[in-house]
């Protein structure tokens, strides 16, 4: 599939499906099966683009490329590859499909990569049952030297060829650089927030009544700290972030701990370790929750233990999730760093992948 076409600016020469094409034309006549490309760009453009551009302008940091398999991927492309007469769309995730019966109806499981360097499950965790019904992943039960090894021994000519990174089909390009060619920049404050100030804040009692302050960000104010320098737009910056700021004479690093693209503020704190970046907890709203298995969907009042992931190659943490009428919050067992709005949290029961949300 051709999903970018556009050739200015910070993707010039990073989006190679061209390449891509060629290298899998190759693919496909070693192995002397058919080769179609369809093109998707518009499709692509207003599904994760222009949605990814939205996030980025509300103050939110989007995961295109979770976007880009539940939206593009398993959706639309699926549906092209279907009018070729295709029982199946395989594709290269490290991730694994099971399959149990219920009420004797099949029942699909999306479950880890064997090779837990590279599991992508995550990336998947927006996928529905009938989606994963006709989906196969068959490099999931290898590791990932094992796979190099199949192709160098076919003699294919992907055998070399690096990992893709970056925005998903559209390849590796300055995020900041993208992200200003729609965003207008907006010159505002960057407050420094103390570490004490927020200590203090954070001593809270774990218990029902305080779900919105643990699972919240602390509503940081300009008066909780002092003007340190300038940026060029709130919307620009992420929770955790490092490079970008600018500002020098200071023993430790600062990190975004904060943004209020209403007020055009962004929030740092010095040092990897300040109490701005972490949380007890995260809630999602009850419109964006997911549940890849919905004979497993935890009902209102319930409270339920998963590991949960709020990011890709992040270890899975230990955590309660309590199902309320206006979405589940969620208590990890300890202090999670960075969590960030707009960001996919997934949970786990063992390696299976059971639901997901955009954290709010």
């Amino acid at each position: 599939m051709v999903n970018w076409h556009e050739r200015v600016g910070a993707v010039t020469s990073a989006c190679t499906w061209e390449d891509d094409a060629l290298i899998a034309r190759m693919v496909a006549k070693k192995l002397e099966i058919p080769f179609h490309i369809v093109d998707l760009s518009s499709q692509y453009k207003q599904r994760v683009v222009d949605y990814m551009f939205a996030e980025y302008q509300a103050g939110r940091t989007p995961n295109p490329d979770v976007l880009c398999n539940r939206e593009i991927k398993f959706d639309i492309f699926m549906d092209e590859a279907l009018k070729f007469g295709a029982d199946f769309v395989a594709t290269g995730h490290y991730c694994q499909k099971a399959e149990t019966t219920l009420d004797g109806k099949p029942v699909y499981r999306l479950l880890a990569g064997a090779d837990h360097n590279k599991d992508q499950s995550y990336f998947l965790c927006q996928l529905n049952q009938e989606q994963l019904a006709k989906s196969l992943f068959p490099v999931g039960h290898l590791q990932k030297p094992e796979v190099r090894e199949i192709a160098r021994r076919e003699n294919l000519p992907t055998a070399e060829r690096k990992d893709s990174q970056g925005i998903c089909f559209v390849g590796k390009v300055d995020l900041p650089t993208f992200l200003q060619q729609q965003l207008e920049a907006k010159p505002g404050n960057v407050i420094e927030i103390p570490a004490a100030f927020l200590e203090k804040k954070k001593q809270v009692e774990i218990s029902e009544e305080n779900y919105r302050k643990l699972c919240f960000p602390y509503p940081l104010k300009p008066w909780h700290g002092k003007v340190i320098g300038q940026h060029q737009g709130a919307h620009f910056y992420t929770i955790g972030q490092r490079k970008g700021l600018n500002i020098g004479g200071y023993t430790e690093p600062l990190f975004v701990i904060g943004t209020d693209v209403q007020r055009n503020i962004v929030y740092v704190g010095e040092g990897a370790n300040h109490p701005g970046l972490y949380r007890r907890g995260l809630f999602v709203a009850a419109a964006n929750l997911h549940w890849i298995r919905e004979d497993l969907k935890m009902h209102t009042g319930e409270k339920r233990e998963f590991d949960v992931r709020i990011r890709y190659r992040q270890p899975l943490e230990k955590a309660q999730i309590h199902l309320r009428d206006e979405g589940a919050y969620f208590l990890f067992d300890q202090e999670q760093r960075g969590i960030t709005a707009g960001q996919f949290a997934a949970w786990y029961a063992g390696d299976e992948l059971i639901g997901s949300g955009v954290i709010a």
